[in-house]
Parts: structure tokens; C-alpha cells; sequence
């Protein structure tokens, strides 16, 4: 399927758009337009006037914000096919983040302006959607709990296990995860630093609770890496 194509059925992939009908996907499709990054480049930054959301089709971007010492903190690490950028679009203002693609990406860019103008002459396509971005919201709060009382190897096995489901390995006798994001970002969205996040993989290699061999990280004890993630 070429993307460029049948942006429609792409829509119908994402998690917020997934309750909608063929009629209401079109719609949006029609004010959605391609557009693609290359490696490096950036999206928007923290206070750019805010002009809309994106869907990632293909790639990966890393949704940040600068410290006051201008230390990038990872929010969030978009991949394939999540909204991005969505948070901002009924507040009226500036962009909270920054936004840069880590690998060459292709995202759909839905506009404010026509996007708004579509959920008033609709609204039935917003209460459809309200689910979408209530879910969206759950998930931040709780990745900000996490970083406030969860230590990191907890917050490590976490991640490892939605990972896995992602990946749809749970029910392998040895479930797999693929780090294909560099170590340094996944350390910053987990809120420590390279050197950390590879010591708490060393610890619960150590543990036997994970094996790991070159970018794959295979799940040796699952029963004890959910405990982890629970504590």
C-alpha cells in the first residue's frame, strides 16, 4: 500500500481515528498532507506557533523538552503509527515541546485550522474521538507517576514489557524486544542517563531475568520482570 495513496486506510490504523466511519476518515484525509524528514531534522520547536498534529507512517521521532542547563529530557518516542503533537491543539497555544525525526521519517500533518473547522461542522466525529485523547492522557500521567516513585531498573522492566506486547512476542517461550531506538533517548524518556540505563540492563541480565545479544533483548524470566514493573 503506498501511503501517499490511502492516507484513509493509514487514518484508520491510528488509535484516535479508530472509531470513526469511512465518511468521517475521508474528511480528514482530504486536509492531511504527506510530509517527510530526513535524519536530524526537526518538526517544531518548544514555543513555535502551533500549526497542528502529525500521524508517524514511517520512521521515528523523539518528542523532547531542554532542561534549564539545555539538557534534552525525552517525553515521548513516537514510533509508527501513533498521533503526535495532539496535546497542544485545543489550548490555543505555542507548541510545549520540541520535536526532531531520529531516522528518515513520513508523517501525515493535520492542520489546526481546517482540523477544528471539520470537529465543529461534525461534532459527532469529536465525541467519537474523545476516547482517543482521554487514553492519550492516561498514558502521560502515568508515565509522569512512574518517573516520579519508580526507580529505574522498575521503570526499565516497564518498558520492556510494553515493548513486548508492541511486538507481539508475549506468548514466546522466550518473549523478544528489538531496541531500535538509540540507548541514549530510551534513557531519557526513561529520566536517567546512558551509563544508568545500561547498568539496570546489566543488572537484570545478572538476574537472568533478561538475556541480552546485540540489539535484542530477549525476556528469560517473565514472571519476575512483571513483578518489577509492578513495584
Amino acid at each position: 500500500m503506498d501511503i501517499r495513496e490511502n492516507k484513509k486506510e493509514t487514518l484508520r490504523s491510528v488509535p484516535l481515528f479508530s472509531e470513526l466511519t469511512i465518511s468521517q476518515l475521508r474528511k480528514i484525509s482530504t486536509v492531511s498532507s504527506v510530509k517527510t524528514f530526513m535524519k536530524g531534522d526537526n518538526l517544531f520547536r518548544e514555543g513555535d506557533n502551533y500549526v497542528g498534529f502529525y500521524v508517524l507512517l514511517r520512521g521515528l521521532i523523539k518528542v523532547y523538552n531542554l532542561t534549564q542547563t539545555g539538557k534534552e529530557s525525552v517525553i515521548h518516542i513516537v514510533k509508527p503509527i501513533n498521533v503526535f503533537a495532539d496535546i497542544p491543539l485545543f489550548e490555543g497555544k505555542d507548541y510545549p515541546v520540541s520535536a526532531d525525526a531520529v531516522d528518515e521519517s513520513i508523517t501525515l500533518f493535520i492542520p489546526k485550522e481546517s482540523f477544528i473547522d471539520l470537529l465543529e461542522k461534525n461534532p459527532d466525529l469529536a465525541l467519537k474521538m474523545l476516547s482517543g485523547f482521554a487514553k492519550r492522557l492516561k498514558a502521560l500521567v502515568a508515565q509522569i507517576e512512574d518517573l516520579t516513585t519508580k526507580e529505574v531498573v522498575n521503570r526499565l522492566a516497564k518498558y520492556l514489557l510494553i515493548e513486548m506486547k508492541k511486538n507481539g512476542t508475549e506468548k514466546n517461550l522466550e518473549p523478544v524486544v528489538k531496541i531500535t531506538t538509540p540507548k541514549s533517548i530510551v534513557a531519557s524518556y526513561l529520566g536517567t542517563i546512558t551509563e544508568t540505563f545500561s547498568r539496570s540492563l546489566n543488572k537484570l541480565q545478572n538476574e537472568q531475568i533478561i538475556r541480552v545479544k546485540g540489539k535484542k533483548i530477549f525476556i528469560t524470566n517473565l514472571i519476575k520482570l512483571q513483578k518489577l514493573a509492578a513495584d
